[in-house]
C-alpha cells in the first residue's frame, strides 16, 4: 500500500452558492470574479433567466441589478422572497428613491442594497454577511421543526 492510498484526502468543502443578475456583462463578470474566490457563483443576464436558474439550484444569496430590460431587479427580488424566503437578497442600484427604499424593506425584505459604483470589497463583505444570515435562519427554522 502506498502512502497516497493510506492517507485520506481532505474532504472537499462545498462553496456557498450565489446568484448574480445583471444585464451589463462587464459588470457581471467583475462581480463574478470578485465573488468567485470565495463562492460558487452563477450568473444571469435577466430576471427571467434568473428565475429559471432558481428552480434548478439552491442559493444562499442573490444579487440583482435594479434596472434591466424585460423586468426590474426589485420585482424579481420580491418574487424570489416569496418562493425562497431564507435566500438573502441584495439589490444593486444607481439611485435609491424613497419609495423604492420603502418597497425594498416591506416587499423584498432586502438584506442590503448597494449603490453604484459598487466596491468589490464591499460586495464580498455584504455577501459573506448575507450567507451567514441565511445559515442562521435555516438553523432556526430547522430547530423549530425538531
Amino acid at each position: 500500500m502506498s502512502l497516497e492510498e493510506s492517507t485520506p484526502s481532505a474532504p472537499e468543502v462545498a462553496r456557498e452558492a450565489v446568484l448574480v443578475v445583471d444585464d451589463e456583462r462587464p459588470l457581471l463578470e467583475v462581480f463574478a470574479e470578485a465573488l468567485g474566490t470565495r463562492f460558487d457563483v452563477t450568473t444571469a443576464t435577466s430576471a427571467r433567466e434568473a428565475e429559471f436558474i432558481l428552480r434548478k439550484k439552491n442559493f444562499k444569496v442573490v444579487i440583482a441589478d435594479h434596472l434591466m430590460p424585460g423586468g426590474n431587479g426589485m420585482s424579481f427580488l420580491v418574487r424570489a422572497r416569496e418562493e425562497y424566503p431564507h435566500m438573502q437578497r441584495v439589490l444593486v442600484t444607481g439611485y435609491m428613491k424613497p419609495e423604492m427604499l420603502l418597497r425594498s424593506v416591506n416587499e423584498a425584505a432586502l438584506f442590503r442594497y448597494l449603490l453604484k459604483p459598487v466596491s468589490v470589497v464591499e460586495l464580498v463583505n455584504v455577501v459573506v454577511e448575507a450567507a451567514k444570515l441565511h445559515d442562521a435562519l435555516v438553523k432556526v427554522a430547522a430547530d423549530d421543526v425538531s
